[in-house]
């Protein structure tokens, strides 16, 4: 691990804690059913009546900075050698995985919500649309569900991509170069 990683590292533990710190919090009103509705963050050892953490979104904030962490583990790590003779080594990797991390906090900085009156047990949950997270949000609803399927469906697609665009190494070989090898070394073994 080189510096840059421990320090990525140091910031990801950091924001970890802040997570953990001032969760995410719902407000439960008896005059809403007892339907909670996103409230804000606050302190998490502070007396908060009426207010419960939104276990969902705070797992969600918690996997998203555990991805972009490793996320930067892999950019900030020391190139391969073959790397080293290009200048910048695998620089479309880099920018996948450079913007599936900003995909992912602003996923996270504007989350779906639905308004309180349109709450249903239903199985799909009715959608509002996307607002700042830190904006008023005490009439809305954070719609988890969706979340969760746009974090996921970002980390597939980034990873994806992020295969896709790897270099041929100079250990791999294509089918061709196979064949025309395995006909010099029969040449060779002939004679």
């Amino acid at each position: 691990m080189n510096n840059a990683q421990r320090i990525a590292l140091a910031v990801a533990v950091v924001n970890l804690a802040l997570l953990m710190f001032f969760p995410p919090y719902d407000y439960v009103s008896l005059q809403r059913d007892n339907i909670p509705t996103f409230d804000g963050f606050y302190f998490a050892f502070g007396a908060h009546p009426n207010r419960v953490i939104n276990a969902n979104f705070l797992a969600l904030e918690l996997i998203v900075v555990v991805i972009n962490a490793g996320i930067a583990m892999l950019l900030l790590r020391d190139p391969p050698l073959q790397a080293k003779r290009r200048p910048g080594g695998n620089r479309r990797q880099r920018i996948v995985l450079g913007l599936m991390a900003v995909n992912l906090v602003l996923i996270l900085l504007f989350p779906p919500f639905e308004y309180f009156s349109a709450i249903t047990k239903a199985a799909l949950p009715t959608f509002e649309g996307f607002y700042f997270l830190f904006g008023d949000n005490s009439q809305r609803q954070l719609v988890t569900s969706i979340l969760y399927i746009e974090v996921v469906l970002v980390v597939i697609n980034g990873g994806l991509l992020w295969l896709l665009l790897k270099d041929k190494t100079l250990d791999e070989v294509s089918a061709e170069q196979a064949r025309d090898l395995a006909r010099r070394i029969r040449a060779s073994q002939k004679k």
